[in-house]
């Protein structure tokens, strides 16, 4: 057991957990990472990330950060074979009922798969020996009253023995969207937060594959949106080892099959064929895994309240998005650079509370684009629904913004830099992108997925290829994904 002031104990080991620890090694004479599981010995699926069979990404917002923290992460993930893609030139992007236009990158994603990120941020984290794990162990509770927090008490997952005490300055829960950490604050007598919760009831069913003849494509994702008026959506993206992820999503209601013919039918079902396709032509991996439970689910440890000093919660223990806004990861990153920051600022005192608030606000924007987006959905539910008041005219500018990023370059880039937190929501506001959205007729767009980028052919071929394809379909009588449609697609 370690005891003392100087000794912060970090509740989780995966992305949030390793990075709050690797920014408290620096504050700490030791930092002590209580983790469930055991991890693997390479980049493995593990059961204490129950998503990570799933399509993962990091934004550029979060990708800034990681090399902020960690420099030459990014690189490393790239040369173990993660795929960085530039949007919108990479994707065959389907979303609010308009085809995008495929021009030049203005943002990019890592997509490589997430044992592949959580291995390399582990390995880079624990090569410190300021930074150790005490794997297959749970916490139990807090120690300290309202006033402080003292410690953790922990026991070997699964034994029946009594629990011991690890001493600590500082506890950062970084447990994820199954915290306990409420009840456990309430069981020192301190004020657990008020949680807030929207539920779009979304669901995944993903499988991983090997691309078969979906060869000399020139496109390297598909993604098929879905929102309030389209409850059914996919997702193709590339990944490490020569793989692909597809996943499909679908609301309360439309929930994806994880059987075979289910989860083929469903596909088919997406407002394109393009995906369904691209299936059919690939060679399945895996079986097919699914997963629910993605409310969005913010924990208000920001708000004034009887709560112990040293106690912080980051990540998905303090903010949980639905993960189909891709914001879990990079936002992990985030709120590790606003904890080191706020320790870091010598203008004033890193209380507790003003610590907390810093992490809270590394998490605002991406709460409000993903709870913004799902307030909207059909049958949500949760305590969080009811639009504000300054809603109602930013959802009417909103929507002017959506009716023009398919194929305003300008209201486009700035979109994506907004949604990968690479740049702040006012940037929708600055006075070229406002007379864009205010002034400028909505241009058409696409009337076919844009199979080729715009700088390898002009907009009159992009219809033709589009003409072509649809040509195609039509002499299959309806059939999906023959040789046809491949051709038209080349």
């Amino acid at each position: 057991m370690r005891s003392g002031s100087r000794h912060a104990v970090v509740i989780g080991g995966s992305i949030a957990g390793l990075l709050a620890a690797h920014v408290l090694k620096d504050h700490a004479d030791s930092v002590t990472v209580v983790e469930r599981d055991r991890y693997p010995d390479g980049p493995r699926h593990r059961a204490g990330v129950p998503q990570d069979r799933h399509a993962h990404i990091f934004l550029e917002g979060g990708v800034r950060a990681l090399e902020d923290l960690l420099p030459g992460l990014p690189d490393e993930l790239v040369e173990h074979g993660s795929p960085r893609l530039g949007m919108p030139a990479d994707f065959v992007q389907w979303q609010g009922g308009q085809w995008f236009r495929r021009t030049p990158a203005s943002t990019h994603v890592l997509t490589g798969s997430r044992p592949l990120t959580d291995w390399l941020v582990r390995r880079r984290v624990l090569a410190d020996a300021r930074v150790t794990v005490l794997e297959e162990t749970e916490v139990t509770g807090l120690t300290g009253d309202a006033a402080r927090v003292r410690g953790v008490r922990v026991r070997r997952r699964g034994a029946r023995q009594e629990t011991r005490t690890l001493d600590a300055g500082l506890v950062v829960d970084a447990s994820g969207r199954s915290t306990r950490a409420p009840a456990w604050l309430r069981a020192i007598g301190a004020e657990p937060p008020r949680e807030e919760t929207i539920d779009s009831g979304l669901a995944y069913a993903t499988r991983f594959w090997a691309a078969g003849t979906n060869t000399d494509l020139s496109f390297r994702a598909v993604y098929l949106a879905i929102d309030g008026r389209h409850p059914r959506g996919g997702l193709l993206l590339p990944v490490e080892g020569d793989r692909w992820i597809a996943l499909l999503s679908g609301f309360r209601g439309h929930e994806p099959p994880t059987d075979e013919q289910g989860y083929l039918d469903f596909a088919a079902t997406l407002p394109d064929p393009v995906m369904r396709e691209w299936l059919d032509r690939a060679e399945p991996l895996t079986a097919i895994h699914g997963f629910r439970g993605l409310a969005n689910v913010r924990r208000r440890y920001d708000r004034p309240g009887r709560r112990p000093a040293g106690f912080l919660a980051t990540g998905e223990a303090l903010c949980a998005f639905n993960p189909a806004y891709g914001q879990g990861m990079s936002v992990a990153a985030l709120c590790a650079v606003a904890l080191r920051d706020a320790l870091d600022d010598g203008r004033r005192t890193p209380t507790t509370r003003r610590v907390q608030r810093a992490l809270a606000d590394a998490t605002r924007q991406a709460w409000d684009i993903s709870s913004g987006a799902d307030r909207v959905v059909p049958g949500v539910t949760g305590n969080a629904v009811r639009p504000r008041v300054i809603d109602r005219p930013a959802a009417w500018y909103l929507n002017r913004v959506l009716e023009r990023l398919p194929r305003n370059p300008l209201v486009g880039d700035t979109f994506r830099k907004v949604g990968s937190l690479a740049a702040p929501a006012t940037a929708f506001f600055a006075p070229r992108v406002a007379r864009e959205v205010l002034f400028t007729p909505v241009p058409a767009s696409p009337s076919a997925p844009p199979l080729l980028p715009e700088s390898a052919e002009s907009a009159e071929s992009a219809e033709s290829a589009g003409r072509t394809r649809r040509a195609g379909r039509t002499g299959r009588a309806g059939k999906t994904g023959s040789a046809g449609s491949t051709e038209a697609r080349r």
